[in-house]
């Protein structure tokens, strides 16, 4: 039995990915504030859980996650995909509360998840993979969105610090740059204003372009070249790379 946890699987990358990986027969693990009615279906269950309560993520998900390494899958995989945008805007305007939030869903919340999941997996003799879904916002940061970049840059480091800590031939970490993708976050940083995100004009060409892709379609990528192949150890993959097939 193969089995996967994937964060945040109410909307977009997230729940097309439990669903391409339903459909592959992985028994599937949603984790996340709200669920997907879509994913309904033999092999999948969901735990609620606020991804910016740092304090209550374990708590919420060792359960689950024990039950999981219980049923003694031959290969297990950790999507840390869950991640918000908000809140948008130049640093000396944000709201506290706000940063302290999107902080902890785009950063503590992968990182204390991947801890749990190399405790519980430790001597499982499992197949494991955690993958972080990251963005190209990790390289390079925009007037406005600078929080998401912070965060994101912290995930790919969090990728490299796992590489580092578990260099079993059993266990692979990596990140994934999925490219621009048709999501509600990217309908969020297109209907701002510019004079709280400046760059608002690179989400609404985007979009005018055409160049977002559909959830599904990037997940097929995914599971296809990241989950079902061999991967590079600690390595940043960006959707140009699965496209092309380096």
């Amino acid at each position: 039995m193969r089995a996967a946890i994937v964060t945040g699987v109410s909307r977009g990358l997230g729940e097309a990915l439990a669903d391409t990986l339903l459909e592959h027969g992985f028994r599937v693990l949603g984790v996340g504030r709200s669920d997907s009615a879509r994913l309904a279906r033999d092999g999948y269950e969901f735990v609620e859980a606020d991804l910016a309560d740092a304090g209550r993520i374990a708590g919420a998900c060792t359960g689950a996650m024990t039950s999981l390494a219980q049923r003694r899958p031959s290969y297990v995989v950790l999507v840390n995909n869950a991640a918000q945008v908000d809140p948008v805007g130049r640093f000396g305007t944000l709201a506290d509360p706000a940063l302290a939030r999107a902080l902890s869903v785009n950063l503590s919340a992968p990182a204390i998840l991947a801890n749990l999941f190399c405790r519980i997996f430790a001597d499982h003799g499992a197949q494991r993979r955690i993958i972080n879904v990251s963005s190209g916002s990790a390289q390079r940061t925009v007037p406005g969105a600078g929080p998401y970049s912070v965060a994101k840059a912290g995930l790919e480091m969090l990728t490299m610090a796992l590489a580092t800590d578990h260099a079993d031939p059993g266990f692979r970490a990596i990140s994934v740059r999925p490219g621009v993708i048709d999501t509600d976050m990217q309908r969020f940083a297109r209907s701002q204003t510019p004079e709280v995100l400046p760059a608002v004009a690179l989400f609404q060409g985007f979009h005018r372009a055409g160049q977002l892709v559909p959830p599904a379609t990037t997940a097929r990528v995914i599971v296809d070249r990241l989950i079902l192949a061999p991967v590079d150890h600690g390595r940043t993959y960006t959707y140009q790379d699965l496209a092309s097939g380096d």
